[in-house]
């Protein structure tokens, strides 16, 4: 590392510069490549860190390695829906007659029409269902059917995850909490006795769509199967202890959506036939609809917990907007690689996904950085943006600290990334991404390491550690 501070952000850099510490900090900061070398971090690590106001880089380290962001890739999502949608934009879910009410009975097919909500939850359909009762249906006398067009129907964000695993769901025209279902068991006598529920806080309705099996074996934990339609799943019995539960994914969300529906509308006397999907958008009169909360809202709730779902369905939803007509993650994923290159001139960035599940997806922090600075005078993404406490040695949250950091995390097996904002007190407002990554470690993981690797727990909080050591140095440095 060598000469000063001073390249712009749209300029090439092939050396990371030095900052000059104010002579008071000499011999107190440490050197960044001395945190580098100190944090015994296996793989590739690199930084960015520029000055919002003027563009200048203060400070990098192979600031053009492009690595995988894991959801740190949900920032740029974020920008991305903003940019096709507009933070007012509400996702609509609606239930569409095909005939006319007489009497308190519909005379013609009832259609459950998915707008592609990412937050719809079970309560919420109750809600729904209340609105079919309140319309003054007591009776169907056609078809129920569902609607889920509106987005593309993926079996899962990232196929390559293991089966079990609820941050990898299904995504569909018709979500329904975050498209998991939720398992519990406890043991009983001469076994196991347990539940597949569509939990929400108000509502618990059984599903039949997902089944699952306790079953005498040491491995695999989990097995997963699509049966007639039924998620079948198996889970190995010494896995369980006395009891406990979990969120599974939904291969089927709209069928899932669709069956919950019709048994919330049962607790309001409405009987409705088994769900068909219809390929075509519904025409009729719009019985009742759930609007979601405007997307600036929704946003600040995915960055917050990491949201996939969420992710992809936005990012989607973004890029159908933009006129195109996405038939996988992938071609939605190169559209908004096409918009950063367009947008924010970067020209090496590859996105495989929204949510950053996809460890084929590649970032640099320069790209990052240029981007974040870019939309920093806007001021829509950094209020989104969780907050970061800086920590002392011992890890503890430093209370008062007047250097304040908005920021997203991103965690994969052996993949860490952490970037966002940074402002001083006055009034000093920095943009930095920080990204790790042991590739040939994470390559080398077998199917059933894949949720508990080895050695995985450690590395990420040698990682995130070193991230902290950044944080305090630029604060120092910088604030």
């Amino acid at each position: 590392m060598a000469g000063p501070a001073a390249s712009a952000l749209g300029a090439p850099l092939d050396r990371s510069p030095v900052p000059r510490p104010r002579p008071e900090l000499r011999g107190r900061v440490a050197d960044a490549a001395q945190l580098i070398e100190a944090a015994g971090l296996s793989g590739k690590f690199a930084f960015a860190l520029v000055d919002v106001g003027t563009g200048t880089l203060l400070e990098a380290h192979k600031p053009l390695l492009g690595l995988p962001p894991a959801s740190v890739a949900k920032s740029v999502t974020a920008l991305y829906a903003l940019d096709a949608l507009g933070s007012e934009f509400r996702f609509t879910t609606r239930l569409i007659a095909t005939g006319p009410v007489t009497g308190g009975r519909l005379e013609g097919d009832l259609v459950l029409a998915g707008g592609g909500d990412p937050t719809l939850d079970t309560d919420l359909l109750g809600d729904l269902a209340a609105q079919l009762k309140a319309a003054g249906v007591t009776e169907v006398r056609g078809r129920f059917l569902y609607h889920a067009g509106a987005l593309p129907g993926l079996p899962a964000i990232d196929p390559g995850q293991p089966p079990q695993v609820g941050y990898n769901p299904a995504i569909s025209g018709l979500n329904l909490n975050f498209n998991r279902v939720h398992f519990e068991w406890h043991r009983a006598a001469g076994g196991y006795a347990v539940t597949m529920d569509a939990r929400a806080r108000r509502y618990a309705p059984q599903v039949g769509v997902a089944r699952i099996h306790v079953v005498d074996r040491a491995t695999p934990v989990y097995t997963y199967a699509s049966n007639g339609g039924i998620d079948e799943w198996t889970v190995a019995q010494g896995a369980l202890g006395a009891e406990g539960a979990r969120w599974l994914p939904v291969r089927r969300p709209a069928l899932y959506c669709a069956e919950v529906f019709q048994t919330l509308a049962r607790s309001h006397g409405i009987v409705l036939d088994t769900p068909q999907e219809v390929a075509g958008a519904p025409a009729g009169t719009q019985l009742g609809r759930i609007d979601s909360a405007p997307l600036a809202e929704i946003l600040r709730e995915m960055l917050k917990y990491s949201t996939n779902v969420t992710a992809e369905a936005v990012g989607l939803a973004s890029t159908i907007a933009r006129g195109a007509r996405p038939q996988s993650l992938a071609e939605s994923g190169q559209a908004m690689t096409e918009w950063m290159q367009t947008r924010m001139g970067a020209h090496k960035a590859r996105f495989v996904d929204h949510s950053g599940l996809g460890d084929a997806s590649r970032l640099s922090p320069m790209e990052l950085v240029r981007t974040l600075a870019i939309a920093a005078p806007e001021g829509r993404l950094r209020p989104l943006l969780k907050d970061i406490p800086i920590r002392d040695d011992a890890g503890r949250p430093q209370t008062g600290h007047p250097v304040e950091v908005s920021a997203k995390t991103g965690t994969l097996n052996f993949v860490s990334a952490l970037a966002g904002y940074i402002g001083a007190p006055g009034g000093r407002q920095m943009a930095f991404a920080m990204f790790s990554a042991d590739e040939e470690r994470r390559a080398r993981l077998g199917p059933e390491e894949m949720e508990r690797p080895p050695g995985g727990k450690a590395w990420i909080s040698r990682s995130r550690a070193l991230q902290q050591d950044f944080l305090r140095r630029w604060a120092d440095l910088y604030a």
